[in-house]
C-alpha cells in the first residue's frame, strides 16, 4: 500500500512527465491518475464511505461585465483575508464530523490555531484539519463532499 507522501511524489512526477494516464493496483486497492486539461486528477477505488455522501459539482463559468470590474473585485477579495487554510493532502473534504452533525465552522466564526475547521478523508483515514492561524473565517472555498487536491485553498481567514 502506498503512503500519502509516495502518492504526492507520484502525482508530481506524472504531472511533470508526458504520461497522460497511470494506474496501479495491489491487494484490492487501485489508484488511477489521469491528466485532464493540464491538471492531474487522482482517484482511488474501492472507496466506501457510508457516513458522508459524495457530491460532484460541475464548474460554473463566471461571466464578467468588463475586465476592469473583474480586476477591482479580485483586488478587493485579496484585501479581505490574510491567510488561506490549504489541504495538506489529496482527498475528500467534509465540513462536519458526520452528516447529522453541524459544520465545524461557518463564515464569520472566530478560530484559533488549534480549531478544527474540517476533515479531509484520504485512503479511508479521516484527518482533522486545523486553522493554523487565529482570526475570522471570511470565506469557505469548497463544498461538502468535494474532492480536494494537495495545497488547494479550503478557507480564507482574516487574522
Amino acid at each position: 500500500m502506498l503512503k500519502i507522501q509516495e502518492i504526492h511524489e507520484l502525482i508530481e512526477k506524472i504531472d511533470e512527465s508526458s504520461i497522460d494516464e497511470f494506474s496501479y493496483e495491489t491487494n484490492g486497492t487501485k489508484i488511477a491518475i489521469k491528466k485532464q486539461k493540464g491538471e492531474t486528477v487522482t482517484t482511488q477505488a474501492p472507496v466506501q464511505v457510508a457516513q458522508h455522501p459524495v457530491v460532484q459539482q460541475e464548474p460554473v463559468a463566471k461571466q464578467s461585465e468588463s475586465p476592469a470590474v473583474e480586476q477591482n473585485q479580485s483586488v478587493q477579495q485579496e484585501a479581505d483575508y490574510d491567510h488561506e487554510v490549504v489541504s495538506p493532502m489529496v482527498g475528500t473534504f467534509y465540513s462536519a464530523p458526520s452528516p447529522d452533525k453541524e459544520d465545524y465552522v461557518h463564515v464569520g466564526d472566530k478560530v484559533t490555531t488549534d480549531t478544527v475547521v474540517c476533515i479531509v478523508e484520504a485512503m479511508k483515514l479521516f484527518n482533522e484539519i486545523e486553522a493554523d492561524v487565529s482570526g475570522e473565517i471570511v470565506e469557505i472555498l469548497v463544498e461538502n463532499g468535494e474532492l480536494v487536491e494537495y495545497g488547494q485553498p479550503l478557507f480564507r481567514v482574516k487574522a
